[in-house]
């Protein structure tokens, strides 16, 4: 069993249906409001500073965390750089694994 949310199709990385909510909800930051310059870009068009920036943030915030990070970038129309997008699913994805 697992611990998704009821009507969650478990198909992507965080839940659609969650993002919906989260609209609805205050933006939660994680000490991470200088991020906010970066809404609206394309994540493949970051500079390798600007990823490091985001990689920082990435790795101070706790892993059972990470997830609602990357819902409080989405909601503020922040894309990760690729590579980091990657790395933060496979944190997720460790936390979920059985």
């Amino acid at each position: 069993m697992t611990n998704r949310p009821i009507g969650c199709c478990g198909q992507h990385a965080v839940c659609e249906k969650e993002l919906l909510q989260a609209v609805e909800t205050p933006v939660d930051y994680f000490d991470d409001e200088e991020l906010d310059r970066f809404s609206g870009r394309p994540a493949d068009a970051y500079t390798d500073e600007e990823t490091e920036e985001f990689r920082e943030v990435l790795y101070t915030t706790l892993p059972q965390e990470v997830a609602d990070w990357v819902k409080s970038l989405e909601s503020r129309n922040i894309e990760l750089p690729t590579a980091v997008r990657d790395e933060a699913l496979l944190i997720i994805g460790e936390l979920r694994a059985p």
